[in-house]
């Protein structure tokens, strides 16, 4: 038996905001989240912008011991949590049957930044240094461990690396769990915090990074005038339910998550297929599956990076996949203009601005569109959100190694 799949709760630590309702009103209302790097000395970098979370302060929200023994990264992934639960009032008492509570969230590069530290620890002063959390605080596993702990989540659990379409894919497995009868709800998502030097150069020595250091500037996905993408940090966690699930206890749905896509380019390590039939495959199977009308009120969040490649390969996958008269129809945006390229956290705050979007009527925009590019020639929303009426909405994403993903969803009309 197959089983419809809600979204009941939504948690999101971002650069436009440390909560949901924060980070949605900064979205529609276009506001930039990129800025001057102040977690680190930049000196000698050839990038001083990024999108940092703003006003969290770790130690305060879990006390000193415990935030001493959790990266960042996972911090981010456990404040979402904790707001996608009560959100979703799963956290209540006899809610949900905990051995059917599972967790799928991801992380790209994990506790970077306490590896970074160890690293350098160790190097001045001796491997006898190294903290006893070391391991445990910098496998990209513990985002989902720490959290299926924190909520006595017992039930599937599945941490996801695919680079930046790792949130994605966290959330289309999680869906597929769910659907196929695996668990009643599950906690989906991803975390990242990358913004420390060695992350910072190594994007930068691979060209992937703008080099503008005007911050209002840096992230213009689908303009003429982009140049790299900008790094962004945080962590987004939707809570999915059965539907029967969520409706029996009389939760409220913000989107029914339909279908899902999940290929390979097979191209190159880094470059994503300039013929775009990898990212067209994962588009025309979250379509089929989830009976997506591509010509009926439909948004789609693009991945968006605002590098060259990038942006010109999704806009050739739209049209292949979903035929250039629908595709030119869709309101199509990129919300890293905003928050900049949260890396694994990416995907899930992009199937979050879905789901609001199909809830509220309301597009956000592609902020800092100025120049048209030639080929990128579809509606693109430039700077300014759009009221409209939305059935379906799309999200994609894309990865290191030639990972696509698309995570489809519909507008609730009645629960």
């Amino acid at each position: 038996m197959e089983h419809r799949v809600a979204i009941t709760g939504i948690g999101a630590v971002t650069p436009l905001g440390n909560t949901t309702p924060e980070t949605w009103e900064a979205m529609c209302a276009g506001r930039c989240g990129i800025g001057p790097i102040t977690r680190i000395d930049t000196e000698g970098l050839s990038v001083g912008v990024a999108a940092e979370v703003k006003g969290f302060d770790g130690e305060a929200y879990f006390g000193r011991r415990e935030a001493k023994h959790l990266d960042r990264c996972v911090q981010f992934a456990m404040a979402a949590a904790d707001e996608a639960m009560a959100d979703a009032g799963l956290d209540a008492e006899g809610a949900v049957d905990h051995e059917r509570l599972g967790v799928y969230i991801g992380s790209g590069i994990g506790g970077v930044e306490t590896y970074t530290e160890q690293v350098h620890l160790m190097g001045e002063k001796g491997p006898r240094r190294a903290s006893p959390y070391l391991v445990a605080m910098m496998i990209p596993n513990m985002a989902a461990g720490n959290v299926a702990i924190r909520h006595n989540a017992q039930g599937p659990t599945l941490p996801v690396v695919t680079a930046c379409a790792t949130s994605a894919h966290a959330v289309g497995e999680a869906f597929r769990a769910i659907k196929h009868g695996y668990a009643d709800a599950i906690l989906a998502g991803g975390a990242e915090a990358p913004i420390i030097r060695e992350v910072v150069a190594g994007f930068t020595a691979c060209r992937a990074l703008s080099t503008n250091p005007n911050s209002a500037t840096a992230c213009r996905p689908f303009d003429a005038e982009r140049d790299g993408f900008v790094m962004g940090e945080g962590g987004c966690v939707l809570a999915l339910e059965q539907w029967e699930h969520a409706v029996a206890r009389g939760a409220r749905i913000y989107a029914e998550v339909v279908g899902y896509g999940n290929t390979d380019d097979a191209h190159h390590i880094t470059s994503p297929d300039p013929e775009a039939a990898g990212i067209a495959r994962a588009i025309s199977q979250a379509v089929t599956e989830g009976g997506v009308n591509p010509g009926e009120g439909l948004y789609i969040n693009a991945h968006g990076t605002s590098t060259k490649l990038n942006d010109a390969s999704e806009t050739l996958g739209f049209k292949r996949a979903l035929g250039e008269d629908a595709a030119r129809a869709a309101h199509v945006s990129s919300t890293k203009s905003m928050t900049g390229h949260m890396l694994g956290a990416t995907g899930a705050v992009e199937i979050m601005a879905c789901a609001l979007a199909l809830r509220d009527g309301i597009v956000p925009p592609t902020i800092n569109y100025v120049t048209p590019d030639p080929v990128c020639d579809l509606d693109y929303t430039p700077n300014e959100a759009r009221a409209c009426e939305l059935e379906w909405a799309l999200s994609t994403n894309l990865g290191f190694g030639g990972h696509n993903a698309c995570v489809a969803l519909r507008a609730v009309k009645e629960a």
